[in-house]
């Protein structure tokens, strides 16, 4: 029997993209990069040239949409203005989505960065912060009048986790120590920034997104590397980022360990050999953002916005039956005193996959990554129902 979970009147629902992943690539590092599915990261969805037709299919999804913008090809060269024919394409974007009542929760960093910055060292290098700076404030100058919400960086963990430990991500290094000593430069960016934007934006909220997942071992060996694992991607890196107004969350898996990780993208087919249902790339545990969001509320105490959450599957309908899942993690945190103030989904449209590559979607908006032709999936419209009456039914 159905019921419907009614969520608060101030409830913040939106959705969430990422430039470099929907922006045909410019000088960044992730220009040129192949995924293991084949595809380059160069040619995306082209939302540079279909931006007014994009802010159309948004509206309704929300009151807010998750962005940010391409720092490459905002500036060309350290401390240099911005190209302002960039900011104006921008700023008309932003200005559609606020003339449609959606504000924009604007993302510093999403893991990319223009090839000039990551040539002088990126964020291995202290003396680089101040170059992150200039680009954050000439952010601040040009797009604040189109912004409610702030994060500095979108999960910084992956992105160290991924680039300095891993080696899947540029600079493709495989370093645990530098990996920390990013982390650490990462932390006094993100702690100038939020000075910065509290200066200049006293009224609007910023925080950090950051991405957490539940690991488990399944076996001796395996529970040593998930709980060194849990301990710097959950906590470690956190501590880095504790300066902030509330904690964006992201969380999409539960990682299994034998010692290796088990993955879809990794090891296809071990997850159902072993009786886990899954997505296309992790193992389905819903109940994991419950039990991250938990960790995060009881160790700081400040307000919680899902930043990101989704799953990867070129299915609508196991699309919205996940909707229906996590919502209902997030309705009994709520009714259980959680300070959770909002639900912003991953993707607004199918995108490239970083070092997965375009055939892994997250999109309520398919995409043919050929003709770029955009097209509303069944559960674009069920979410867009949620967001207009607050309610879900499971």
């Amino acid at each position: 029997m159905s019921k419907v979970l009614t969520f608060p009147h101030d409830f913040i629902w939106g959705t969430s993209t990422a430039a470099a992943q929907i922006e045909t690539a410019s000088d960044h590092i992730w220009n040129g990069v192949k995924a293991i599915d084949g595809s380059i990261l160069n040619d995306t969805i082209a939302h540079e040239k279909q931006r007014s037709e994009d802010a159309k299919l948004i509206d309704g999804l929300g009151s807010i949409y998750r962005a940010g913008v391409d720092w490459a090809r905002l500036q060309k060269a350290p401390f240099e203005a911005f190209d302002m024919h960039v900011v104006k394409e921008y700023q008309d974007f932003f200005q559609e989505l606020n003339d449609q009542g959606q504000q924009v929760l604007f993302v510093l960093h999403h893991f990319t960065h223009p090839n000039w910055f990551e040539s002088a060292g990126g964020f291995a290098k202290r003396k680089n912060i101040p170059v992150f700076m200039n680009y954050v404030e000439q952010c601040i100058d040009c797009f604040a009048a189109y912004t409610s919400n702030w994060n500095t960086f979108n999960e910084p963990n992956v992105f160290v986790m991924n680039a300095y430990i891993l080696g899947g991500f540029p600079p493709f290094k495989k370093n645990y120590f530098l990996a920390n000593k990013v982390l650490s430069v990462m932390g006094q960016a993100h702690d100038q920034a939020y000075d910065l934007l509290k200066k200049k934006q006293a009224n609007k909220p910023v925080g950090i997104s950051y991405n957490t997942a539940i690991f488990r071992g399944l076996n001796l060996l395996g529970n040593i590397a998930a709980k060194f694992t849990d301990w710097w991607f959950n906590n470690k890196a956190a501590s880095y980022f504790e300066r902030s107004d509330y904690w964006g969350i992201s969380y999409y898996a539960l990682v299994l360990f034998d010692p290796k990780s088990i993955t879809e993208t990794e090891r296809p087919g071990k997850l159902a050999d072993l009786g886990y249902k899954h997505d296309k790339m992790w193992a389905y545990y819903p109940q994991g953002l419950s039990e991250m969001i938990l960790h995060f509320h009881k160790k700081y105490k400040k307000p919680i916005l899902i930043t990101e959450n989704g799953i990867c599957s070129d299915s609508p309908l196991a699309r919205i039956e996940s909707i229906k899942d996590y919502l209902q993690e997030c309705h009994t945190l709520i009714s259980n005193g959680v300070n959770l103030i909002g639900y912003i989904h991953w993707s607004t449209f199918d995108n490239f996959e970083w070092h997965l590559g375009n055939t892994y979607q997250f999109g309520l908006i398919s995409v043919d990554m050929k003709t770029k032709e955009r097209k509303l999936t069944e559960a674009a419209t069920f979410y867009r129902d949620i967001c207009k009456s607050n309610t879900v039914e499971i």
